[in-house]
């Protein structure tokens, strides 16, 4: 994805700690911030209808996106912890049909604050429940090119406004990102936790663009950004007693 990376990493350790009566070890973190790799689960059904007419194979399994995160707690309000979460990730088909070659990017990225509950009576770990808000992008790139091509013919196929053999087509949906969400920061040390987490990404929005910013009509609601997602990530902070 070429404009979407939305990077929220709070690195910020501002605060001071809770007791441990209250939320347990891990949340002695007075905030904590890594890399917070996503696993998404896109339904890609809409596009592998159009990309077998490429002779392409469907597009299938998780997409992996690259991340950051980061949280701090607010110790006017017991247990509750406030961060942001950026991430982008794609996946890509390609063929080679009468002597051109076809391919198809499928990308989807996001940015949101979090807001997240850790629950009190949880020992040892922190397990937080939880939603995100901001939002997103889902961008389908379709290129079709000639094994070679020639400088000279680029430019006087579009100057002659001619019809092109190749053929560049960047669509995309912005989106306002919802995502409630569950949690668990796992202490490996003092100064180093892990996470697991799982969530699901509502994406409300449907207006498609074109490259130059123009709408496109008729594209299938089953086309969203919406998806199940399993969060991951490695928090670096600091521990107090």
């Amino acid at each position: 994805m070429k404009k979407v990376i939305f990077i929220y990493l709070f690195l910020t350790i501002s605060y001071f700690s809770q007791s441990e009566s209250q939320v347990g070890w891990i949340a002695k973190f007075g905030g904590a911030g890594g890399f917070s790799p996503v696993i998404l689960f896109p339904n890609y059904d809409e596009v592998n209808l159009q990309i077998a007419k490429l002779g392409m194979n469907n597009l299938s399994g998780p997409l992996y996106a690259w991340g950051g995160s980061g949280y701090a707690y607010v110790m006017l309000i017991d247990n509750l912890r406030l961060g942001g979460i950026g991430f982008s990730g794609f996946q890509t088909e390609n063929s080679n049909v009468n002597n051109f070659e076809n391919e198809v990017e499928y990308s989807l990225g996001g940015g949101a604050a979090t807001i997240e509950y850790t629950l009190p009576f949880v020992k040892k770990i922190a397990l937080s429940v939880g939603f995100m808000l901001g939002g997103g992008e889902l961008e389908i790139d379709i290129y079709q090119n000639k094994n070679e091509n020639n400088w000279d013919d680029i430019w006087n196929s579009t100057a002659n406004n001619l019809a092109e053999q190749n053929k560049n087509f960047q669509i995309s949906n912005s989106f306002f990102l919802l995502a409630p969400t569950i949690n668990a920061d796992i202490p490996v040390t003092r100064f180093l936790a892990v996470r697991a987490g799982l969530g699901y990404q509502i994406a409300i929005g449907n207006n498609w663009e074109i490259a130059n910013q123009q709408k496109i009509i008729n594209v299938p609601s089953g086309l969203n950004g919406n998806s199940f997602f399993i969060q991951t990530g490695i928090f670096i902070g600091l521990f107090a007693f």
